[in-house]
């Protein structure tokens, strides 16, 4: 083969070269496919909308027990969650109901709710009791002063139990602690909710 048709084949073979690489992009576009020389990183797969539980989530809970709400923290808010607990029903003794709130509100938030953006700041090693004599009827005692507690702990705790009609039947809850002090009215109002950081109080209800 001479010198010149040795330059036509290569000429022909460059050309066909070239025409398969504009069809493979063309292609490529077609299929919506960047093309690049090097990796591309999409980012994470989306996640749980933020503070959001799913149905399936939320009838998974009601086949526990008897459904009710409590407040979690979720994005420097409070937020409702429904949990089930059990007692035998919701107007039940008040200090199994109240038990039943607290340890629903000390427990670690689930995985899903947890990747929702869900937290709780209720010490785990915070107890309730009955009121004392002389306490109004309605008052429950913790084993830490209310106003000891976190903010959001507290906030946590009044805005779950002013939603039981048992334990805030007026829609004040009253808690003390374990020092010789009279308890407090509570209130969870738009404001608690929205910034945790502090709790309406009523006046020290005065003992007989």
């Amino acid at each position: 083969m001479t010198r010149s048709n040795r330059g036509r084949c290569r000429a022909r073979r460059s050309a066909g070269a070239l025409a398969g690489a504009v069809v493979c992009a063309v292609l490529a576009a077609g299929c919506g496919i960047r093309t690049t020389s090097v990796p591309v990183d999409a980012g994470a797969a989306p996640s749980r909308v933020p503070c959001s539980m799913s149905a399936e989530d939320v009838g998974t809970q009601a086949l526990k027990g008897i459904p009710v709400q409590i407040y979690l923290v979720c994005a420097s808010q409070l937020v409702t969650v429904d949990r089930a607990v059990q007692v035998h029903d919701a107007k039940s003794d008040r200090i199994q109901v109240a038990q039943a709130f607290l340890d629903e509100l000390q427990r670690e938030p689930a995985i899903d709710e947890r990747q929702a953006g869900f937290s709780t700041t209720v010490p785990t090693t915070l107890r309730i009791s009955e009121a004392r004599p002389g306490d109004p009827a309605t008052a429950l005692r913790l084993s830490e002063q209310p106003e000891d507690l976190p903010s959001q702990a507290l906030a946590q705790i009044v805005c779950t139990y002013a939603e039981s009609e048992s334990l805030a039947p007026d829609g004040t809850v009253l808690l003390g602690g374990p020092g010789n002090y009279p308890p407090r009215g509570y209130l969870c109002t738009s404001e608690t909710k929205a910034r945790p950081k502090s709790v309406p109080t009523l006046a020290a209800l005065k003992l007989p």
